[in-house]
């Protein structure tokens, strides 16, 4: 077998635990995503997070199943994007099949809410791990911390589309470092 289908179904099987085993979707995933990528294979760096999950945001779609083409075809190419794409992908759409055609049976059970009760509870734990390693790895500066304030006011609060925001901390963020950049200079 070429090393390079060797290489795609290896993603697959990754990004199928990856899926299989997360609830909440994309941000649930990302601390999951980089243990098995960054850790225990080594197909990227961390600082490759860093940028799949800005990249991933700001494309259309899913923030998972973006991270997963981009890493499948950092390993494998095509054929690695379309396994792990494919692979992230297959458990949450066998779940949901599943899950709808059961589900209004059992809705109305008390046991069947606290344990969706439960696992937004654990959702939100992998968002905020998600967070905090995002944060650790991000520069710290004012302008860092002025932007980020701003974005989640801008959210948040004021509920302005978050694509514009994006833009607009991009913007700022490249204002700011030509203007640094000058000042060194001088």
């Amino acid at each position: 077998m070429p090393l390079r289908l060797r290489r795609a179904l290896s993603v697959f099987w990754s990004f199928f635990k990856i899926g299989a085993f997360t609830f909440g979707g994309g941000y649930a995933m990302i601390p999951l995503i980089q243990k098995e990528t960054v850790e225990k294979k080594h197909w990227i760096t961390d600082d490759d997070i860093l940028e799949i999950i800005a990249i991933a945001e700001s494309t259309p779609g899913p923030i998972a199943i973006n991270s997963a083409t981009f890493v499948g075809f950092r390993v494998a190419g095509v054929p690695g994007a379309m396994c792990a794409t494919l692979g992230v992908v297959l458990p949450s759409f066998a779940m949901i099949l599943a899950i709808s055609y059961v589900l209004r049976e059992f809705e109305n059970i008390a046991a069947v809410q606290y344990a969706f009760n439960g696992i937004r509870a654990g959702v939100l734990a992998l968002i905020l791990k998600a967070l905090w390693s995002m944060y650790k790895q991000c520069p710290k500066s004012p302008v860092s911390y002025v932007i980020m304030a701003t974005a989640l006011v801008l959210t948040a609060f004021l509920k302005m589309n978050v694509l514009l925001v994006i833009v607009l901390c991009a913007l700022f963020g490249l204002i700011t470092s030509l203007l640094a950049e000058r000042r060194q200079k001088q």
